[in-house]
């Protein structure tokens, strides 16, 4: 297996980077508190694992053979994203996050989980960073593959959790940060409203390397 101090290394500027993920924490986080960001980053967790699952398993070999298929995950993920990013502009001022915080249920906690999850799913950028990182570490000569690919598959999840749960923090110090400021409130929603939609747009002219 390939150095894992450097795999870290990766994976910390990847998670550096602004992306979807980086921008659905930050807004659930603003506008509906840090239980329900951190339970956003939950479903990013799961998203991640199945992402690694799938990439030991060949699907970007798949998305090779038969491109619809890339095609389909990759204009399902855009709606979804400019979907999430038309919400995001059409939600009125920010609640009182205390009460947002303390006032989740289980339904509520289960559709952020459920966002997190599929934002990163359908998102086949993420599966095929998975299928072209991970390999790059592994040593068939270090020992049996499957056992490398889920080490690693356990650091790009637990890095992915840290970071995310960085940002759901964030995210909610800057929603009681907005409450004061009106102006401010308008200016973050149509900002990240506006990230949203550019991803989405993006992600429709992604191609296969």
């Amino acid at each position: 297996m390939g150095e894992l101090w450097l795999f870290g290394m990766a994976l910390a500027v990847v998670y550096l980077l602004p992306g979807p993920d980086m921008i659905l924490l930050l807004q659930t986080g603003a506008r509906q508190g840090k239980s329900a960001a951190l339970a956003t980053a939950i479903g990013l967790g799961i998203a991640r694992a199945c992402h690694v699952a799938l990439a030991a398993l060949g699907l970007a070999a798949l998305f090779k053979a038969a491109p619809w298929t890339f095609d389909a995950v990759r204009l399902a993920g855009a709606a979804y994203l400019l979907w999430i990013g038309i919400q995001c502009l059409r939600t009125s001022m920010l609640p009182n996050l205390g009460d947002a915080s303390t006032g989740l249920n289980n339904s509520r906690l289960r559709e952020a989980i459920q966002r997190g999850l599929l934002t990163n799913l359908l998102n086949p950028k993420a599966l095929l960073f998975c299928s072209v990182l991970l390999p790059q570490f592994i040593d068939p000569n270090a020992g049996p593959v499957l056992g490398q690919f889920t080490v690693l598959g356990a650091m790009l999840v637990s890095a992915g959790l840290l970071f995310d749960s960085i940002y759901a923090v964030s995210g909610a110090a800057l929603g009681r940060w907005l409450q004061h400021s009106p102006s401010a409130q308008r200016l973050q929603q149509w900002l990240f409203g506006s990230l949203l939609i550019g991803f989405a747009v993006r992600l429709t002219f992604v191609q296969q390397a």
